[in-house]
């Protein structure tokens, strides 16, 4: 499943193209290790007070009730618990880390903004993300980002992968800047445990009509299904582009990038 479309309520009329085939990247380009996850924080739940654990039966019945899984049940491996998959969450929530780094909400029109000196690095919360840059011809360039995800060290587990094989859903929302014809492209691969071996992988570079109004929001989503035993990683990158100006570096920007596990509806 492949979807492209815009914030129809802000963008007056603007039409999303459908999506073009850019050069596929062999391989994801390497990186370092994931961080090691966060610890685990317990979620709000109703009818539990903030330091209350559940049981393991009631955390068993609890997220069997919200994931809703094929047969309604799931087998665990040893040594993973309910209490444990509780306080984690590993599905139906984003696995990315800074998903949002410059605070920018889709459902208003990306805010108004100049060329600027100031590093990306300087203008948000990046954390968990590789930034590099790629030049250009004409003044203009790539901002590329990208992290890597490690499934089981986010609490899902092998089996669950392997035999159920949950669809895994990536998504994002750029700016229709207007610099380009093209001004995004996203790069996914799902890859085995030597974070080298691709068993699966999606790329796709939207063109907008430039209809409309400039800098409304267009989203960009895809989801992996029956992908196959094996995938332990998923490696997410996307690129925006940028035009050198006197004033300095005009930006598409980019926000609410996710990637989520879960079970087919």
């Amino acid at each position: 499943m492949e979807e492209v479309q815009d914030r129809r309520e802000l963008r007056g009329g603007m039409e999303a193209e459908e999506p073009a085939s850019p050069q596929e990247p062999l391989s994801p380009p390497s990186l370092p290790p994931p961080p090691t996850p966060l610890s685990p924080v317990a979620p709000e739940s109703p009818g539990l007070s903030p330091p209350e654990q559940p049981s393991e039966a009631y955390a068993r019945q609890l997220l069997l009730e919200e994931w809703r899984p094929p047969g309604g049940s799931l087998e665990l491996p040893p040594g993973l618990t309910w209490k444990l998959l509780f306080l984690r969450r590993p599905l139906y929530r984003n696995l990315l880390r800074s998903p949002n780094p410059e605070g920018i909400n889709i459902y208003e029109p990306a805010p108004p903004t100049g060329p600027t000196q100031q590093p990306l690095e300087t203008l948000g919360n990046f954390q968990g993300w590789h930034i590099r840059t790629e030049k250009l011809q004409h003044n203009c360039s790539w901002t590329v980002k990208q992290q890597c995800v490690d499934l089981l060290a986010e609490g899902l587990w092998e089996e669950l992968l392997d035999d159920e094989q949950p669809d895994i859903t990536v998504m994002d929302w750029f700016e229709d800047s207007r610099l380009d014809m093209c001004v995004y492209e996203l790069h996914v691969w799902l890859l085995a445990t030597d974070r080298r071996t691709t068993i699966a992988q999606h790329h796709v570079a939207p063109r907008t009509s430039g209809k409309g109004r400039p800098s409304c929001w267009v989203q960009v989503s895809h989801v992996f299904r029956q992908y196959g035993p094996g995938v332990r990683f998923v490696h997410f990158l996307h690129k925006v582009k940028n035009r050198l100006e006197p004033g300095g570096l005009r930006r598409t920007r980019v926000t609410d990038s996710s990637v989520s596990v879960q079970f087919r509806e």
